[in-house]
């Protein structure tokens, strides 16, 4: 397996509509700044690899109707798609292209033009074929409440497991929840920019299904996300600081709606989240990371809902479980902490889904490389983690980072 470097991120501003362009015009600006941190061009790679939910936006095989404005005409052209881990995913299929030695250069990109669409639907869509898959099997009132209550529904679910298990508590995931804005306030691409926002002001939105209120829920977003990936002898050339690509993992378990749609044992439990440590375990073990809680500097998890801040914090194995809310307290997930987390105001501030998990790799590696701009940490990042999330909470794809590519 040969390193891989991310030498050159791009990305747009994020917002609910981008009425003023088309999906591939959109697309384009983000690949534009990925080339033009390098000064490579189109010529220069050898394939690309996209990825988005195409469902949710009414137009299917995306790859063959964008590629050409984003420099893959006459080139190999792979899209994946995976749900919420989509970004994910897509980045690492990008990166075995390159480890394995298939290809020296790829251009890898994910995207959502969600006002071209309607998501709601297309999760409903999903929603009615669970509802009926219960019905068949016996329904019961948390089935029903994870299928028909779409996302929301699901992850109600699981912060009132969390929070009886952990002692996390709804002021902890008010606080949260402004956290996260305020550092998007900093971030040029980020969606939701409320400045000034407080725990008391997310306090006061709308309660949803207890205990989420809208002051807790990400958004609907346009836009995407694009990176360059290539050899470590390229690397060189082309970056004065890569961002090392140091360890890939992915693991799914039983679906959580009561482990009625696939074989396996019953999980009824999407608080527990083994997938997420298994998938952390194997990631850090090919990163060389020991002890992530020491060697981590700074962690991108997937954070739509902001309960997840903390369930995520301690399934990234970065404490120990039911410790994230203490820690929170003490300031340890802030920009300047010991380990931030989110810097770049997470899924929680900007969702263009299909986009979302790669955003969270391309933020870790802006950190790497010293250009997050305004919400640049304070000290250098040696070893970042990214996280995706997808399926029915039962999906975790993990990323490890770092400014040095393995040895030995």
């Amino acid at each position: 397996m040969r390193n891989v470097a991310i030498v050159g991120v791009g990305m747009n501003k994020h917002t609910s509509k981008r009425r003023e362009v088309n999906i591939p015009e959109m697309v384009y600006e983000a690949v534009k700044m990925a080339f033009s941190e390098t000064g490579l061009t189109p010529r220069d790679i050898d394939a690309v690899v996209t990825g988005n939910m195409p469902g949710f936006e009414g137009v299917n095989t995306p790859e063959l109707w964008g590629a050409g404005y984003w420099g893959g005409y006459g080139k190999p052209v792979l899209r994946i798609t995976t749900g919420g881990t989509t970004g994910s995913s897509v980045a690492q299929g990008a990166y075995y292209m390159v480890a394995s030695g298939l290809c020296d250069t790829v251009l890898t990109l994910a995207f959502e033009k969600q006002s071209d669409g309607d998501t709601t639907m297309g999760l409903n869509s999903v929603a009615l074929g669970d509802f009926a898959s219960v019905l068949a099997y016996g329904a019961d009132i948390p089935a029903l409440t994870a299928s028909m209550g779409g996302a929301i529904g699901l992850f109600v679910y699981q912060a009132m497991i969390y929070m009886h298990r952990s002692g996390c508590t709804i002021d902890h995931i008010d606080r949260a929840a402004a956290m996260l804005r305020s550092n998007a306030c900093k971030n040029r691409f980020a969606h939701l920019q409320q400045e000034g926002v407080t725990a008391q002001d997310i306090a006061a939105t709308q309660m949803i299904s207890y205990p989420l209120r809208f002051g807790h829920t990400c958004p609907a977003s346009d836009g995407a996300c694009a990176m360059l990936l290539t050899t470590e002898e390229k690397a060189a050339k082309l970056a004065d600081r890569p961002a090392w690509i140091k360890g890939c993992s992915s693991a799914s378990e039983e679906a959580t709606s009561l482990g009625l749609f696939g074989g396996g044992s019953i999980n009824i439990d999407p608080a527990e989240q083994r997938s997420c440590k298994l998938a952390a375990n194997k990631a850090y073990a090919l990163a060389g990371i020991a002890d992530p809680t020491r060697e981590i500097d700074l962690a991108e998890p997937y954070i739509p809902f902001a309960h997840l801040l903390f369930i995520y914090f301690e399934r990234l194995l970065l404490c120990a479980e039911g410790e994230a809310p203490r820690l929170f307290d003490e300031g340890a997930m802030e920009i300047a902490g010991n380990l931030p987390t989110c810097p770049s105001g997470a899924v929680m501030s900007t969702n263009a889904i299909g986009a979302s998990a790669m955003e969270r790799i391309a933020e870790c590696a802006l950190q790497i490389m010293g250009k997050a701009g305004e919400h640049q940490v304070p000290r250098d990042v040696h070893n970042a983690v990214a996280h995706g999330l997808g399926g029915a909470a039962n999906l975790n794809v993990v990323t490890v980072l770092g400014d040095r590519p393995n040895r030995g």
